[in-house]
């Protein structure tokens, strides 16, 4: 994996009673940004221990990867309607895999 790949793990919890239309939003997200040319990897999660926790393990080509996809149509579509189901903000981390 290139040395300039940007790792993302974002967290988002929905609000309550808000798991199951979060959980569909979130889940249309996985088959279109992997036909991104610069996805190498996409992944959502849902904490076992607490439902409604959903994490996202993303890994992208470079920084240029990283951009195209949060200037997506779908995504900013999916942003749009998943706001009023969270909980709280969403915690967005990019890091740089060192081992």
């Amino acid at each position: 994996m290139s040395s300039d790949a940007i790792h993302v793990f974002a967290i988002l919890t929905a609000a309550e009673g808000k798991a199951d239309p979060l959980r569909a939003a979130l889940s249309t997200l996985v088959p279109e940004t992997r036909k991104e040319p610069g996805c190498i990897q996409y992944t959502l999660h849902e904490a076992s221990a607490a439902p409604g926790t959903f994490y996202v393990y993303e890994v992208y080509k470079d920084q240029a990867a990283v951009e195209a996809h949060m200037n997506s149509p779908y995504l900013q579509a999916v942003l749009a309607k998943a706001g009023p189901l969270l909980g709280n903000a969403p915690s967005i981390v990019p890091t740089k895999q060192i081992a």
